[in-house]
């Protein structure tokens, strides 16, 4: 790095509005310069790219560049030398124009749930998305936006008001990038946040099980997830938060979260989840009191088909980190109902 300031002769830049737009502008620049300073520590092989498929419904993908020559993309852009800003920088794109990815497959409703995922059945504006995407990491955001305008006056003249609201959302979100992340990425902002999330499984009473899953910068962190045996062992009234019913659901609430909270040596969290309502959010925050630990809390309210329909609480936190909030309380119900079934089958075969 000091042999390359020695050796220049001047300095050029160029303004973005934002970091997300200088991260794309980066990857344009190295591509066409090759410039000796960036890639000589790494071979290109290790570099991230973005790519997309020859698909019905083209995927957008992250690749290594020793994988990208071996698959035959419809477009591919990069390199990217940071593989951690490059997720990043996809998930913000992702809010506003929602794609389908890797993962898609096994986790479309969820998806779907946090507006990740688009309305597979109108494949026209699912076309548009994926088109404006690549014109964005060409660095075209002013022809976006002129496409953007021009799609919703279209769609507002055949009176479809539903499609047109959404592409005004788009264009809202394109002038108004939150990218905080990535400067959190590069040092700038504070220390990971973490989720953690709560949830209890059992039949009639039997078998009652609970989970606590974490989520942290966004991403699942599998490997804290922890599972609980109810013991009946907590010393929490249910009944002065919730009356009779479901008193044992919060008891093992309240047990799995001081049993928890013992652990000193994991991590607190930054904001709690559980599934239910205000009285679980009360349980939860009458445990903290005694544990004289100042943590919010906010609840997921669930629909008659267990579709998640509110979150309540907190109302900053739940604004603020609504993708986080729902992946924590999708992934706690998974793993609660995985370990639960776990078991029933051993119960079973005693």
């Amino acid at each position: 790095m000091v042999d390359m300031v020695f050796k220049a002769d001047r300095i050029d830049w160029e303004v973005t509005e934002n970091v997300l737009e200088a991260l794309i502008l980066e990857a344009e620049l190295i591509k066409k310069h090759q410039p000796h300073y960036n890639t000589r520590e790494k071979d290109d092989k290790s570099f991230n790219y973005v790519c997309i498929t020859k698909e019905f419904l083209p995927k957008v993908l992250i690749v290594r560049g020793r994988n990208v020559q071996h698959r035959g993309f419809n477009r591919v852009y990069g390199p990217y030398t940071s593989g951690s800003q490059l997720r990043e920088a996809v998930k913000i794109i992702r809010k506003i124009f929602p794609f389908l990815d890797e993962k898609s497959k096994n986790y479309l409703e969820f998806y779907k749930q946090i507006n990740l995922a688009p309305d597979l059945a109108d494949r026209k504006m699912y076309l548009q998305n994926i088109r404006n995407i690549k014109l964005f990491f060409s660095g075209k955001k002013k022809q976006i936006l002129k496409n953007l305008q021009r799609e919703m006056k279209s769609y507002a003249k055949n009176q479809e008001f539903e499609k047109a609201g959404e592409i005004k959302r788009q264009i809202f979100a394109l002038q108004h990038i939150n990218d905080i992340a990535l400067l959190k990425e590069n040092g700038f902002a504070d220390l990971p946040f973490r989720i953690e999330s709560y949830d209890i499984a059992h039949m009639s009473g039997k078998n009652m099980v609970g989970v606590m899953t974490v989520v942290e910068n966004g991403e699942a962190a599998r490997s804290e997830y922890k599972k609980f045996s109810a013991r009946g062992g907590s010393a929490f009234d249910g009944k002065t938060v919730f009356g009779n019913s479901k008193a044992d659901d919060t008891k093992a609430l309240a047990e799995i979260l001081e049993r928890r909270l013992a652990h000193k040596e994991w991590s607190y969290p930054d904001l709690i989840v559980v599934d239910g309502g205000i009285a679980q959010i009360n349980a939860v925050k009458a445990i903290l009191s005694r544990a004289t630990l100042d943590i919010p809390v906010v609840s997921v309210v669930k629909d008659e088909r267990h579709k998640p329909k509110a979150i309540l609480g907190a109302a900053e936190f739940a604004e603020k980190y609504k993708r986080e909030i729902l992946l924590g309380n999708s992934e706690a119900h998974r793993f609660a109902i995985a370990y639960h079934k776990k078991m029933r089958a051993k119960n079973f075969l005693k």
